[in-house]
């Protein structure tokens, strides 16, 4: 059974190993170190199963408007699981844990680009970020409401951190 908790630096090593073994190729673990460095990581949970980490999440700093006004927003990626502990809801319960989490800090959007069958099942969903003007807008750009805000519905702009713009420039 693994236990999810915040990360802390002495993990630092153990994410990146984990990014580097379940992605293809490692834009993803520069992602989250230049995400660290540019301090735009809002929240990077880790699964721990018998003092290995086999799981991770990050979440990351957004800049959203609608109607002029802030909106308090994340882009949650990325989300890894060890190839050994798939299919036992490690990833469901980080992904729920994020959730809980952004929400009791008073994030009020949270994005995600992914599957909409496997997000979905959270409450993420494409309608929620279609009305906001996105490089990544189409149908793997998720969102999700988290807390009630007043402009919530109203059309906008998403834009990720500056650290998202580096991916897929070495394709």
């Amino acid at each position: 059974m693994s236990v999810i908790r915040a990360a802390t630096g002495a993990d630092a090593p153990a994410v990146d190993a984990l990014l580097r073994a379940c992605f293809p190729r490692e834009e993803e673990a520069r992602l989250v170190q230049q995400l660290a460095i540019d301090g735009d990581l809002v929240l990077v949970l880790v699964a721990e199963d018998a003092g290995v980490v086999v799981g991770m999440i990050a979440a990351s700093r957004m800049q959203v408007t609608a109607d002029t006004r802030e909106i308090a927003a994340v882009a949650v990626a990325p989300l890894a699981v060890a190839k050994g502990a798939r299919g036992q809801g490690v990833g469901e319960a980080l992904v729920a844990a994020a959730i809980a989490h952004l929400r009791s800090a008073g994030v009020e959007l949270g994005f995600v680009l992914g599957d909409p069958a496997y997000y979905g099942r959270f409450g993420f969903e494409a309608a929620t970020a279609r009305g906001f003007d996105s490089p990544y807008a189409g149908e793997y750009l998720l969102g999700i409401r988290l807390n009630d805000g007043p402009c919530v519905h109203t059309p906008g702009a998403a834009s990720h951190a500056r650290a998202f713009a580096a991916l897929g420039e070495d394709a």
